[in-house]
């Protein structure tokens, strides 16, 4: 008798302590099929018999739990949108007398009643999950996980899609750093690139500090409150939950069609990076054993950004989030995503065990940041492509901000948002892909149809001209400024009919100087050259990468095409410059991006890809 009275008070504790954790446990969204099927009950896959649902709705919640959950979820939005509000709401108060002990009294009730009410609403939610036994087999699933993170209970978890927070961390940046290393941790990160030190001689006196201190603090407050959000829209929490269905279905494809692993990076800053990896390598694919980290742009994820065009590529891949983006948490300024990118890079080598010269970073936009610092930090990465990306992010604020703030713009981006791509791309010395998109609204700086003014113009020039300083002279540079203000193929052929570009004799010019130098960056090549020669050498270089393509604007990238099938595509009979020039992976990278882009159900606009030839040399 005693003995069944204890098994009935162990009972009674075992169901009250999953009440519990049906309460505080996490919000499952879906259960992911396994080879065709649901995966239910303890990570078993469906059996036959039972019930299949669609695989938009495969974690059916009980009626009490889908409407407290939707009552939390419309409280939620509203709790952000009283947060930006508050400001002028306090105000508001203020002028209307509201802000006195006799007013705010009542208000303080009225708060605290509210939030009885929802730890209610909460316990029944809790309740509805209680009597779920799909959310029981979850929950279990994921306590065992947490006590004992062996790689059997991870990938019974796998089979889950719940709220990131309460995903265990697979990765941490300090499993294989060294002493130095892990404390980067403690005083703020990975190393940036930063200004030039002022000379003792010309730093502030301490009246001048304090004269500065007002514009200061504007700049930090412009930087924290509007501005990164400005820069980063899709680390707003209401953008976020508009596109939850979307990301939820990116997943689902990434995980079911293409076998993908989600994972938690914990980066040196304390932030957590949620990742997904396509492993190819053992699957037959030709390209599979490299390996595509993917950056996305500033309202991009990897559940549906620039994945999809690696992936048909046949490439291994991996995703990853910015700080403050879905999965992730942080907020994306400069050094959180550098630390986010180093440990990304850290989980691909020693998590994944990929090696450095079978990584390729793939940027779109704003990724270019990420992108460029990953090269230049760990320089044996095989090579680097920037989709639509720009050299440096003042010009492009100060477009879109009144000119009476141009100081301040100037002051708060160099100091809180210095996103200076071309300055980091310099600092590599391996293969570079650029793609320029001639309708693109967002990197010019006057309006869409004036090419001239796009900043991927800015970056090449650049990169040109640190890499061949003495044929990036003022008149190449002005020579290779007129072909990239070229609209058309005809228009381009007229530029280089005009100065006379002999493809034969700079083909040569370069392969003559490979052939008895050493091949670092910067080339000498030139020194000794006429200024009609320079312009020839520029304009190749830069017209023997040039591709025509049919792309869309400054949208997430799409499968488009293969150049020949493209309308309005210009094509030229030249000698490959990968093979002068011994480009260290197996084929050249712009076929990957070329070969696997497909057609596209929108308008598309002319865009050209860019990529210096010796800059594949290694």
């Amino acid at each position: 008798m005693a003995a069944g009275g204890e098994g009935l008070m162990r009972r009674w504790i075992r169901g009250f302590g999953l009440l519990y954790l049906c309460i505080r446990g996490p919000r499952l969204y879906r259960v992911y099929r396994v080879n065709g099927r649901a995966a239910i009950g303890r990570g078993r896959p469906l059996q036959e018999g039972d019930a299949e649902s669609s695989w938009e709705s495969f974690y059916q919640p009980k009626a009490l739990e889908k409407h407290t959950d939707s009552i939390l979820a419309w409280v939620s939005v509203l709790w952000t949108i009283s947060y930006y509000s508050s400001p002028l709401a306090a105000f508001y108060m203020y002028r209307k007398g509201y802000m006195t002990v006799t007013r705010l009294i009542p208000l303080t009730q009225y708060g605290l009643t509210l939030m009885f009410l929802l730890a209610g609403i909460a316990c029944l939610r809790g309740l509805g999950r209680w009597s779920n036994p799909q959310y029981i087999q979850f929950i279990s699933i994921l306590q065992r996980t947490k006590m004992d993170d062996c790689p059997e209970n991870k990938k019974m978890l796998s089979s889950f899609n719940f709220d990131f927070r309460s995903w265990p961390v697979d990765f941490r940046w300090d499993e294989t750093s060294s002493k130095d290393q892990q404390k980067l941790g403690v005083t703020g990160g990975v190393p940036l690139l930063k200004a030039e030190p002022r000379t003792r001689g010309a730093a502030d006196s301490f009246l001048q500090r304090v004269q500065k201190l007002p514009c200061q603090i504007t700049s930090y407050v412009v930087a924290h409150s509007f501005g990164r959000r400005m820069l980063y829209p899709g680390s707003v929490y209401l953008l976020q939950k508009a596109l939850m269905p979307m990301l939820l279905q990116g997943q689902a494809r990434l995980v079911e069609e293409y076998n993908g692993k989600r994972a938690k990076l914990l980066a040196c800053d304390g932030n957590e990076i949620d990742t997904m990896f396509v492993d190819r390598r053992n699957s037959g694919e030709r390209n599979g054993a490299k390996l595509v980290i993917c950056c996305e742009g500033n309202a991009g994820f990897y559940e549906v950004g620039c994945v999809s065009t690696p992936l048909e590529a046949g490439y291994s891949v991996l995703g990853w989030n910015h700080p403050g983006f879905a999965g992730s948490t942080g907020v994306p300024f400069p050094q959180n995503e550098a630390n986010a990118m180093d440990a990304v890079v850290q989980y691909a080598i020693y998590g994944l065990g990929f090696k450095l010269q079978d990584i390729i970073v793939y940027a779109w936009s704003i990724g270019g940041f990420t992108a460029t610092w990953a090269a230049m930090s760990y320089p044996d990465i095989s090579a680097v492509v920037l989709d639509a990306s720009f050299d440096d992010l003042v010009p492009l604020a100060l477009k879109v901000m009144p000119e009476s703030w141009r100081g301040l713009v100037t002051r708060t981006v160099r100091k809180y948002l210095n996103l200076n791509n071309a300055e980091q791309l310099c600092r590599y010395q391996g293969p570079v892909l650029l793609i320029r998109r001639t309708k693109d609204e967002i990197i010019t700086t006057t309006h869409p149809d004036d090419i001239s003014s796009n900043r991927g113009n800015d970056l090449l020039v650049i990169l040109l001209q640190h890499r061949y300083p003495n044929v990036m002279t003022e008149e190449g540079r002005r020579a290779v400024r007129m072909w990239l203000s070229a609209s058309t193929p005809e228009e381009e052929a007229s530029v280089l009919s005009n100065y006379g570009v002999e493809e034969d004799w700079c083909l040569s010019v370069l392969e003559s100087y490979k052939a008895e130098n050493l091949g670092q960056f910067p080339w000498t090549v030139g020194e000794e050259m006429s200024s009609e020669g320079r312009q020839q050498l520029a304009l190749y270089l830069a017209h023997e990468v040039s591709q025509q393509l049919s792309l869309r604007p400054h949208t997430v990238p799409r499968s488009q095409p293969a150049p020949s099938r493209c309308p309005g595509v210009y094509n030229r009979l030249v000698p490959e410059c990968d093979d002068l020039l011994d480009l260290p992976i197996p084929e050249s990278v712009d076929w990957q991006l070329r070969k696997t882009r497909r057609a596209s159900s929108r308008p598309p606009a002319i865009s050209r890809t860019l990529r210096t030839p010796s800059l594949f040399f290694k």
